[in-house]
């Protein structure tokens, strides 16, 4: 079983990323949960989702505490949260965010940490305004290569199936975003190990 948390603000689809990347994976046969947890529900306030996926039928019902994956859609609750609460040793963060892998020494640490800029690629393609962008789509697509945890086919496929609005536009937010990830220098390796390299 694979668990992933997202982090993100309202207004930026963390929810419905969640949904997404649900649907794409049951496109594939896989067993999956997808499920929010609200605090305040107003725009720009923290927003979480969880997802879990297995090949096996999914018997817990519960939120995730520890989860293998993290995906922050909102960059600056980093310093806000401690979003990295539970995340097991060695485990995946992707950050939307224009900044590169190694300026999250803090976040090295303890996982792997690849960054793509969504942001910038949801507001090229008209998704959402420029003063809130819609950026669900596009870290997804970074997320489908990052991990190969589904394809480009399955991602596309969600998309269609579950996105109302600027169908084409989503699609090739995620499609770009899938060429435009950063991963640290020396992925697999934590700071501690990259000092002593």
């Amino acid at each position: 079983m694979r668990e992933l948390r997202l982090h993100g603000r309202g207004g930026q689809g963390t929810v419905i990323a969640s949904k997404l990347l649900a649907v794409a994976l049951f496109l594939e046969g896989r067993e999956v949960q997808s499920f929010p947890m609200f605090g305040v529900e107003r725009r720009g306030s923290p927003v979480t989702a969880f997802l879990r996926v297995d090949d096996e039928p999914l018997k817990l019902r519960c939120e995730i505490e520890a989860p293998d994956e993290l995906i922050v859609l909102d960059p600056t609750l980093i310093d806000a949260t401690d979003i990295t609460s539970g995340l097991k040793p060695g485990g995946r963060i992707l950050i939307n965010t224009e900044q590169a892998p190694e300026e999250f020494p803090q976040l090295l640490a303890r996982a792997h940490v690849s960054t793509v800029d969504a942001t910038g690629i949801a507001v090229r393609h008209g998704l959402g305004g420029k003063a809130q962008p819609i950026v669900n789509t596009a870290i997804l697509g970074a997320y489908a290569a990052d991990t190969g945890l589904i394809t480009v086919e399955s991602m596309v496929n969600a998309i269609r199936e579950e996105v109302p609005v600027q169908i084409d536009a989503n699609i090739a937010a995620a499609t770009e975003a899938m060429g435009a990830i950063r991963h640290a220098a020396m992925r697999g390796m934590t700071a501690r190990e990259v000092a002593r390299a």
